[in-house]
């Protein structure tokens, strides 16, 4: 099954938030990591030889945390949903990622869960705690407010259309005399490769909306797959450089060949230096260049 990360874009305190949320979670663990070479902290502006990119889990849930500079800022357009099985845990999780951070929704009881809240952590990652049973523990939410709003069902069926293992689970509507217009989707769930997601809806005022900030990386085994998410996912968005576009949505996506990461985490500084360069000089990921860079 196709793997599909999201991916963090951090000022230059990664390792301190993936430190954080490893020491709150109870299954977690920080993962490999990969430090700026010369080509990439001349493109970046990030000091050479500190860390570019971790690696960590959460809960089952995979995640990528980048030291990119102040380019990018989280919002709650995407958050991270959290399906807590015990009250203390519910509690527990509250209280670490709220401290320091920012509280959207307070925790407490709601029509639609016994024990719900809404926050925004300190470093600006927004989490949404459910107390309720689930398999996939923590699953990407995405909230489409403004220009988005009204197209949560569109942006269903393309990505369900598009990723193998996939398809609309649940869809909840409002229903008149409710806080938002009748037939909006309240909360929906879906499912790529295999992967639980949520996604919602609001026509009301917000001061947010989808950033680059939170991404989501496509693993490609062959090219056919890079150029295929590469096109499909880029129609009427916009295309950028090493492998990221944004979306029509305004979801931004990373379509990376499942070999880079192995080639960039060489101890063979010289190759993976090679391979960084030649990235840099990419729009759409070319497997077969890449690998005569590494090869050379």
């Amino acid at each position: 099954m196709r793997k599909i990360t999201p991916f963090l874009w951090f000022k230059d305190n990664a390792q301190e938030a993936i430190d954080f949320y490893v020491s709150i979670f109870s299954k977690a663990e920080s993962k490999k990591s990969t430090h700026y070479t010369e080509e990439s902290a001349e493109a970046s502006g990030q000091p050479e030889g500190t860390i570019m990119t971790s690696e960590f889990q959460l809960e089952g849930q995979d995640f990528v945390a980048l030291n990119g500079g102040p380019i990018f800022k989280f919002t709650p357009a995407i958050s991270f949903f959290v399906s807590c099985q015990e009250p203390d845990e519910i509690e527990k999780l509250w209280e670490r990622l709220s401290h320091g951070g920012k509280v959207l929704m307070e925790l407490d009881k709601y029509p639609f869960s016994e024990r719900y809240g809404w926050l925004e952590d300190k470093f600006g990652v927004s989490w949404q705690l459910n107390f309720a049973d689930a398999e996939q523990k923590i699953k990407p939410a995405l909230m489409f407010t403004g220009d988005q709003f009204g197209k949560v069902e569109e942006a269903m069926k393309f990505y369900t259309a598009l990723f193998e293992g996939s398809g609309i689970d649940k869809i909840e509507r409002y229903t008149a005399g409710e806080n938002d217009k009748e037939g909006a989707i309240k909360y929906a769930e879906f499912t790529l490769s295999g992967k639980n997601f949520v996604a919602m809806e609001s026509s009301m005022e917000h001061a947010f909306t989808f950033t680059p900030a939170i991404s989501f990386v496509v693993d490609c085994q062959a090219q056919e797959d890079v150029d295929k998410f590469w096109e499909k996912l880029s129609e009427g968005g916009e295309k950028g450089q090493c492998g990221w576009l944004e979306d029509k949505f305004g979801i931004s996506w990373q379509i990376v060949p499942a070999a880079l990461g192995e080639m960039m985490s060489d101890p063979d500084k010289e190759k993976s230096r090679r391979v960084m360069k030649a990235m840099l000089e990419m729009t759409k990921l070319d497997i077969e260049k890449l690998k005569q860079a590494y090869e050379e």
